[in-house]
């Protein structure tokens, strides 16, 4: 299956309402996107609420893509997401940060998240950046795509996530030089 992306869609109000589902959806299936599961989608809403208002400003960018109409159950289904935030900083205008990379848990295993990473990766070329920047949780695995992606780890903040009182994690700082 091959996605179809749009960049930068409107935010209409079904659009936000998708993502913010699809949000929580990859978070109760376990995908490391800021929360951990349980979430409802009024625990997910404010924090994409600030995402929303970044692309709103100018400085932000979305990244959508949907399942083909022509597939079975696709339908044009909302199936991955991806933002490409700016720091706002002059110094950095030159990177960008890569954040909340989701394939809904019902198109997980397809490849899509290859899909979504190459999309990310021609958005930051046609922006002119020079290279792209994440993080991700360690103990997922989620390294080891973003390698197969082309990134490369250049840090790690050695228990810099708290999951739980006893369950510290790497957050793996990792790029792609464009």
């Amino acid at each position: 299956m091959e996605l179809e992306f749009t960049v930068d869609p409107p935010l209409t109000e079904t659009l936000r309402a998708q993502v913010v589902a699809c949000w929580t959806d990859v978070s109760n299936a376990g995908g490391a996107v800021g929360f951990l599961p349980p979430v409802t989608m009024d625990d997910v809403a404010p924090v994409a609420a600030k995402s929303f208002a970044g692309i709103e400003a100018g400085g932000d960018r979305l990244i959508v893509g949907r399942a083909p109409a022509a597939e079975p159950g696709g339908a044009g289904r909302l199936a991955a997401v991806a933002f490409i935030t700016d720091d706002q900083f002059q110094l950095t205008e030159h990177w960008r940060t890569v954040k909340r990379v989701m394939v809904h848990p019902d198109f997980q295993g397809l490849g899509l998240g290859a899909q979504l990473m190459a999309e990310v990766e021609r958005v930051g070329r046609s922006m002119g950046l020079e290279q792209l920047v994440l993080d991700c949780r360690g103990g997922t695995g989620n390294d080891e795509f973003y390698k197969k992606c082309g990134y490369s780890e250049f840090g790690r903040l050695r228990g810099g996530l708290k999951l739980a009182a006893d369950d510290y994690r790497d957050r793996i700082l990792m790029a792609l030089e464009l």
